[in-house]
C-alpha cells in the first residue's frame, strides 16, 4: 500500500469506527436508564417482541435501510433515531480526526460518545446517569494525567491538576447555580379559582402525582430531604377513609394530614390517596443534580475555559430555543426540555472551534 493511500483509509477506518460505536451508543442510551446490563444479554434484541437480533441486522445505518425500518420479527417500527445516532457519531468521530489527528483524536472520540448518550438519555429520561458523569469525569482525568497536551500542557503532574480544577470548577460553579435557583425560584404556589383535584396514583414503586390536568412523578418532587408538597385540602381519601379539611404534607417518607401521618414505605396501602385542594405548594429545582454532574465530566475533558464557554455558550442556545419553542406554540408548550444537551452543545462547539471563537472575540474587543 503507497504512502498517499493511507489517509484515505484512515478516513474510512475512523468513519466505520464512527458508526460501530454509534451502534453500541444506542444500546447504551436504550439499557442504561432501565437497568438493563450491557453485558447480559450479550445481543441486541427487540425491544418490542425480544426478539435477537442477528448479527447481519445489526450493521450501522445499512440494516435499518436494509429492514425498511421495521424489526424482521414483530414488524414494530425501530426509531429512526438508531441510524441517527450511528450517522451523528460517524460524523463526530471524522471531525475530531480533521482537527487533532494523533493522538489527541482517540480520547475525543471518548468525550464525543460521552457527551451523545448524555444527550439522548436526557431527552428521553431527563436523567444523566452517574456511569456517564462520574466515569466520564475519571476518565478525563486519567487521559490528561496520560496526554497532558489535551489541556495544552507537557507534563503529567500540569495535565492532572488542570483536568481536577476543570472539574472542580463545572461542579462548583453549576451547584452554586442550582442552589441559588432554589432559592429563587425552589417553589410553585397554585390557588385554583375552584378547589382542584389532587391525587396520588399508579404503581407503588413508580407513583404518579396527578394535580388538575398535570400528571407527574411522584419521585420527580423530592431530590432534597426537606422537599415537600404543601396543601390546604377541603377534604381528603386515603383507602377509602374519608378525613375533613385539614393541611396536608407530602414528603418523601411520610404524608401528614393535621395530627395524624402515614409512612410512605406501604404507600401501596394507602392508595388512592385523593384530595380536594384549595392552595398547594410544590417544590421544584432549577436544573437537575445530573447537570452539575455532567459540567464537571466535561471540565475534566476542556479545562475551566471549556466549563465556562459550555456553560455560557448552552445557555445562549437553550434561550434561543426556548424563545423559538415558546413563538411558534404561543406559549402553550408543555414540553419540558432538559439543560444536558445544550451543556452537550457549548461543549462541543469548544472542542471543534472555541478556542478560535474566543480569540476572535477578544481581538475585536480589543479593537
Amino acid at each position: 500500500m503507497s504512502y498517499t493511500a493511507l489517509p484515505a483509509v484512515s478516513w474510512i477506518a475512523v468513519g466505520l469506527l464512527g458508526l460501530i460505536t454509534g451502534s453500541f451508543l444506542n444500546a447504551v442510551i436504550h439499557r442504561l436508564p432501565l437497568g438493563i446490563s450491557l453485558l447480559n444479554p450479550r445481543r441486541s434484541f427487540c425491544p418490542s417482541c425480544n426478539k435477537t437480533i442477528p448479527w447481519h441486522e445489526n450493521l450501522p445505518v445499512a440494516s435499518w435501510v436494509l429492514l425498511r425500518g421495521r424489526c424482521s420479527g414483530c414488524a414494530m417500527p425501530i426509531a429512526l433515531r438508531y441510524p441517527l445516532v450511528e450517522l451523528l457519531t460517524g460524523g463526530l468521530y471524522l471531525l475530531a480526526w480533521g482537527r487533532f489527528g494523533l493522538p489527541l483524536a482517540p480520547v475525543f472520540w471518548i468525550f464525543l460518545s460521552l457527551l451523545v448518550a448524555a444527550t439522548f438519555i436526557d431527552f428521553d429520561h431527563l436523567i444523566i446517569p452517574d456511569e456517564i458523569t462520574l466515569g466520564g469525569t475519571a476518565a478525563g482525568v486519567i487521559c490528561a494525567t496520560l496526554l497532558p497536551g489535551l489541556l495544552g500542557e507537557a507534563v503529567w503532574w500540569r495535565g492532572l491538576f488542570w483536568s481536577a480544577v476543570g472539574a472542580a470548577s463545572g461542579y462548583c460553579v453549576l451547584w452554586g447555580v442550582v442552589e441559588l435557583g432554589k432559592l429563587a425560584f425552589g417553589r410553585r404556589k397554585l390557588c385554583p379559582d375552584q378547589p382542584m383535584a389532587l391525587e396520588i396514583a399508579g404503581a407503588e414503586e413508580d407513583p404518579e402525582l396527578l394535580l388538575g390536568e398535570e400528571r407527574l412523578p411522584l419521585a420527580e418532587f423530592f431530590y432534597r430531604e426537606s422537599d415537600r408538597i404543601e396543601a390546604e385540602s377541603a377534604s381528603l381519601e386515603i383507602n377509602g377513609e374519608l378525613l375533613g379539611p385539614g393541611r396536608l404534607s407530602i414528603s418523601h417518607s411520610v404524608l401528614q394530614h393535621g395530627n395524624r401521618e402515614w409512612p410512605l414505605n406501604g404507600l401501596g396501602d394507602l392508595m388512592p390517596i385523593r384530595a380536594s385542594v384549595t392552595e398547594v405548594i410544590l417544590p421544584r429545582e432549577a436544573m437537575g443534580f445530573g447537570d452539575v454532574k455532567f459540567l464537571a465530566c466535561i471540565g475534566a475533558f476542556l479545562g475551566w475555559q471549556g466549563v465556562f464557554f459550555s456553560l455560557f455558550a448552552g445557555s445562549v442556545i437553550g434561550a434561543v430555543i426556548g424563545v423559538a419553542t415558546m413563538a411558534l406554540t404561543s406559549g402553550r408548550s408543555g414540553v419540558r426540555i432538559p439543560f444536558g444537551p445544550y451543556l452537550a452543545l457549548g461543549a462541543l462547539l469548544w472542542v471543534m472551534a472555541g478556542p478560535e471563537l474566543m480569540a476572535f472575540y477578544f481581538s475585536h474587543l480589543r479593537g
